[in-house]
């Protein structure tokens, strides 16, 4: 299924404890996210023009899972094994937020993604600039932020009252987001450790790595009028 090791001249998993863990976590995730916005494109997108362009974000999301999948390999790391220890929590967090129409769907896109993102952006922040490099491009925004938000948006003018639905739901997204990162973080040390040196050294913690999270998350609801 994944191409056999090859040669290379990146760091390796003993110069950079945690960075299988990170490409691990993030390969999965961006793996599911294709999985998922395949299946949101075809269930509930409302005209085929909104099928389309999430069909397109959704082909986005697995080139990046290519990309991560390729340097794992290039790491001498099994790409399968890199992911496994992460597909329970990723795959309790979707089951967990399903959304039941449309907007819940863009409002998960938006905002359930882009609390992970800012995770794994800060853990990548002091890793070697290769891999640092390649995490910001795997999270590249692609046009994501704009699709959701125009849409949620003119939703809402229309119809105000899906405001405080909408924004129940992004409260909740956040809270699940940040309950699994935490159990992820704690059962996975050196991940934990990578997201810890990313904050001001000597006053690192994770409490307030997600408080951090949480300010970013606060200005996505602003960007949505929620």
């Amino acid at each position: 299924m994944f191409p056999k090791n090859r040669r290379s001249t990146l760091p390796s998993m003993k110069e950079s404890p945690g960075v299988v863990d990170l490409l691990g976590v993030l390969a999965y995730a961006e793996l599911s996210a294709y999985a998922r916005m395949t299946e949101d494109a075809a269930t509930l997108a409302p005209s085929l023009a909104d099928r389309a362009a999430l069909s397109e974000l959704a082909v986005t999301e697995y080139a990046h899972f290519r990309l991560l999948r390729d340097r794992l390999t290039e790491l001498g790391a099994d790409p399968g094994e890199a992911m496994a220890p992460f597909v329970a929590a990723l795959e309790a967090w979707h089951a967990q937020t399903r959304p039941s129409d449309w907007l819940q769907a863009l409002v998960k896109t938006y905002v359930g993604d882009g609390i992970a993102h800012d995770f794994y952006r800060e853990a990548a922040r002091h890793l070697d600039p290769s891999i640092a490099r390649l995490v910001d491009e795997v999270l590249v925004d692609e046009g994501r932020s704009q699709f959701a938000v125009e849409r949620v948006r003119a939703a809402i003018e229309a119809d105000p009252v899906a405001s405080g639905r909408l924004a129940l739901w992004a409260r909740r997204l956040v809270g699940e987001a940040l309950s699994q990162g935490q159990q992820v973080a704690a059962a996975r040390p050196e991940l934990a450790t990578l997201l810890t040196e990313s904050l001001e050294e000597g006053k690192a913690d994770i409490s307030r790595l997600f408080a951090k999270l949480q300010e970013e998350h606060n200005k996505r609801m602003a960007a949505m009028g929620l």
